[in-house]
């Protein structure tokens, strides 16, 4: 036995016991299984909740009483946490507390408390508001985020149900800036779809303001506008009269006539629209006021030069000859691309059109003459040879862009320079509603010597192909594609100070 080990090749006495420790390690390791039974757990919360198991506090709300845990509360809430643990606040010892809710956040109440017990919830357009307003008012941060997500990717749909104004109104007291801005944009670029609807009476004044300076504003005229808002305006008449409020009616429709239509932009205007615009009862009801506006229209119309530019001395009075993004068809034309999917990858649609400089009746015989190429499918540049002056040709490689590109040339300019603003509009489907999803401006200086201007990524490339970038989705279909044959469709905006040029591709 004493010479055992002796007949053993390298075996050591002194690391026997680390060797033995380095096997286990290594057995430990392989044999780790991560073990998911979250769902089992949230069954447990779910029927602590629902049977009411272990209550030590209760909830009571507009009369009815909920049963809930001081442990899961403050655990989900930073307002039940400081309600509940803080000893300075009355609720602290109580086993019954009384909470003061809005009429709408009542009837959601239970779905916000169950939520806490197993992070699920059913969020719709009709909920989701008073859902929001508990997750703001008790700071259930991860809540409030799901519910700003889902009303970001459904404001059409809000708009459809009438719920638009009421998301906007609350974002904007709220401070919840990326909705905000998403229902201002869908309201500016979809202006006619959106007055339209019986939730348009419910605008407040000082948005419609608001609206009403943006350039960017979408409507097929100015004349389109002028009668959206006088809809408008009949429609506060109504609300003041039925509110039986303590005010003068016709001292306050007075000033609130005054107030919006001061930015109606009566020179984007045709002179027979303002001729026929004298027959309008609203005019006649406030002559005064309407006829000096009427006539700065008239005074762009005549190239009356020195009054447009002392009009144009302040901001306000320069938007009125700035033209917004009118889609009249005496400044569009239409391509369609029909049935999108089975062009082939770097196709060009070519459009060649041509377009008054001016808006104004007095520039009607200056014309500018346009192409537009559009590359919805990526572009290609082919392998060429570049000849130089002296040496050997050298060689360019061929290269693919990934890019939804709008090329735009300056055929024939009936000026030598001209700044313009070039927009592009992008319609397209969500919530089942066809609307202009997106609104993208450059600025370009046109020369004799810089006539073609490029604009990528007007659509993002994996949106409009989604199936060039994932191949496990070539059954989704795009949200920028639109009708029964999926065409695309895009319109395209061109003006200077005085200018406007819409074409539209479909």
């Amino acid at each position: 036995m004493e010479n055992l080990s002796a007949e053993i090749p390298n075996f050591k006495h002194s690391s026997s016991s680390s060797s033995c420790c380095e096997a286990e390690e290594y057995e430990d390791n392989s044999c780790q299984i991560m073990v998911d039974n979250s769902d089992s757990i949230l069954k447990v919360l779910k029927k602590l909740y629902d049977e009411k198991q272990m209550c030590d506090v209760y909830l009571r709300v507009a009369g009815k009483e909920y049963g809930a845990h001081r442990l899961i509360l403050c655990a989900s809430s930073d307002v039940f946490q400081v309600m509940l643990m803080k000893p300075e606040w009355t609720e602290w010892h109580e086993s019954r507390v009384e909470l003061k809710e809005l009429s709408q956040c009542e009837g959601v109440f239970h779905l916000f408390l169950e939520y806490f017990y197993t992070g699920k919830l059913l969020i719709t357009h009709t909920n989701v508001m008073p859902i929001l307003a508990l997750a703001d008012k008790y700071i259930v941060k991860g809540l409030s985020r799901l519910c700003l997500q889902y009303m970001c990717n459904h404001v059409p749909h809000a708009a459809y149900h009438n719920q638009l104004f009421s998301w906007l109104q609350y974002a904007q007291s709220c401070g919840h800036n990326d909705i905000t801005n998403i229902c201002q944009d869908y309201i500016k670029w979809n202006f006619e779809l959106v007055a339209n609807t019986p939730d348009f009476s419910n605008i407040d004044p000082d948005t419609l303001l608001f609206l009403l300076k943006q350039n960017d504003l979408v409507v097929y005229n100015e004349m389109v506008l002028y009668n959206c808002v006088v809809r408008w305006l009949d429609l506060q008449r109504v609300k003041l009269i039925n509110e039986n409020l303590n005010v003068d009616v016709e001292e306050y429709m007075k000033d609130l006539v005054e107030s919006v239509m001061s930015y109606i932009r009566f020179p984007m205007m045709t002179p027979r629209e303002l001729a026929d615009l004298l027959l309008s009862p609203l005019i006649k009801q406030h002559k005064e006021f309407f006829v000096d506006r009427m006539s700065i229209g008239m005074s762009f119309h005549s190239g009356h030069v020195q009054r447009i530019n002392a009009i144009s001395s302040n901001e306000d009075g320069k938007l009125l000859f700035s033209p917004r993004l009118y889609m009249l068809d005496n400044y569009s034309s239409v391509l369609s691309i029909e049935n999108f999917k089975t062009i082939p990858y770097y196709h060009t649609s070519t459009f060649v059109f041509s377009c008054n400089s001016s808006a104004a009746e007095c520039d009607s015989d200056r014309i500018n003459e346009w192409v537009v190429d559009l590359y919805p499918k990526g572009v290609w540049f082919r392998q060429c040879y570049l000849i130089v002056w002296q040496g050997a040709p050298k060689e360019v490689p061929e290269e693919i862009v990934k890019t939804v590109r709008l090329c735009l040339t300056c055929r024939e300019m009936c000026e030598s320079n001209m700044r313009l603003k070039v927009s592009v509009l992008i319609y397209g489907m969500q919530g089942g509603v066809e609307h202009i999803m997106d609104v993208k401006s450059t600025v370009h200086h046109f020369s004799s010597d810089n006539r073609v201007i490029n604009i990528d990524n007007i659509v993002a490339f994996d949106k409009l192909n989604p199936s060039a970038v994932n191949t496990s989705q070539k059954e989704k279909d795009s949200p920028y594609l639109i009708g029964s044959e999926r065409s695309i469709e895009i319109a395209y905006h061109y003006y200077t100070v005085f200018l406007t040029f819409v074409n539209k591709y479909v």
